[in-house]
């Protein structure tokens, strides 16, 4: 009887590991594209749905100085993230459409606090903390890419 009820938990156990292991699961495979800013390039990875957005860079235990996520919505809007899960210190830029960087907001790791666009934005780049500031890249700078439309 004691191994049929173990063996039913394991069966049990089991079952639910794909779902969390899917929750819990960085995402690595994401569409990529290039930026710019100034004359550092930037590897980024796309989050382009609502699913995609809302893991973001959740679980990720590194990333590459070079690289970061770019979060793009359908339209602009007032953009507020937070980092329930997400390891790592990242500074979030608000970017209107055309690159131009609107604020900038650091983030401590797992913290529910939220940082918003100081106005509407359809781009919000996520980079490690402490990239943007190191390299003098403030509120007003001009990221490029094709991505980015110009009106």
């Amino acid at each position: 009887m004691r191994s049929l009820l173990l063996a039913a938990a394991v069966a049990a156990g089991l079952a639910q590991v794909p779902a969390m292991a899917q929750g819990a699961a960085p995402q690595m495979n994401l569409s990529r594209t290039d930026l710019t800013a100034g004359m550092f390039r930037l590897d980024v990875q796309l989050a382009q749905t609502p699913q995609q957005r809302e893991i973001g860079l959740m679980f990720r235990k590194e990333m590459p100085q070079q690289e970061g996520m770019l979060f793009v919505f359908e339209t602009p809007g007032v953009q507020c993230f937070w980092m329930r899960n997400t390891l790592l210190p990242l500074t979030a830029a608000f970017v209107a459409d055309d690159g131009t960087i609107v604020n900038l907001a650091d983030m401590k790791p797992q913290s529910d606090d939220s940082h918003c666009s100081a106005r509407p934005v359809r781009y919000v780049l996520e980079m490690n903390q402490g990239w943007f500031a190191k390299r003098g890249i403030k509120a007003g700078a001009k990221l490029g890419g094709k991505i980015f439309s110009t009106p």
